[in-house]
């Protein structure tokens, strides 16, 4: 059960106003090497809408002055405020061993590890307490796992499955192993 796939993009930063008045753009960047966000191509919107193309940047004091290939009014930047940027998946370098990108996660299958299909990642959401991996059930319900080793051993990009072991409490009564008792294991 494989969710239509959108196209993968990653968040690097954020627009946070206009700067100057020459049509610079003011932007946080939320890549580990602050500059790195401005070295992936354009940046565009959750919709893959192109915002802008860094032509040129400089530090500021809370992110960065940017010159844009799209020249626009302050008052459009300054209404641009707190829109995210996002950058292209495959612009991106590989991820170190031990990690993944989450949007190489979205989409993907999730089997246990015996073999139960258990849906597909729709999503990964962090509310703080670390990452919990949004799965859509083959039977339409959705639920959250919590993304640790311990819940989830197995892991290849490559074939876009998600090996999974978690604890039978944890999956949706429809997705749990009975046992011959009746009761789940």
């Amino acid at each position: 059960m494989t969710l239509p796939l959108r196209p993968k993009l990653i968040v690097v930063g954020q627009i946070a106003g206009a700067f100057g008045v020459k049509g610079e753009v003011r932007v946080r960047s939320f890549t580990d090497d602050p500059e790195a966000c401005f070295s992936y191509g354009p940046l565009m919107d959750a919709d893959g809408l192109i915002i802008l193309t860094p032509i040129k940047h400089r530090a500021l004091n809370e992110g960065f002055g940017v010159t844009a290939k799209e020249r626009r009014q302050r008052e459009v930047w300054e209404a641009l405020r707190g829109t995210l940027l996002h950058a292209s998946r495959a612009a991106m370098p590989q991820p170190e061993q031990d990690e993944v990108y989450v949007a190489d996660l979205i989409g993907m299958d999730v089997v246990h590890t015996d073999g139960r299909t258990l849906g597909a990642v729709k999503a990964v959401h962090d509310f703080g307490a670390g990452d919990l991996v949004e799965i859509a059930s083959p039977m339409g319900e959705t639920y959250l796992l919590p993304f640790t080793r311990a819940n989830f051993p197995g892991l290849d990009v490559a074939v876009g499955r998600l090996i999974a072991q978690a604890d039978e409490e944890l999956l949706p009564e429809s997705l749990q192993r009975q046992s011959s008792d009746g009761g789940t294991n």
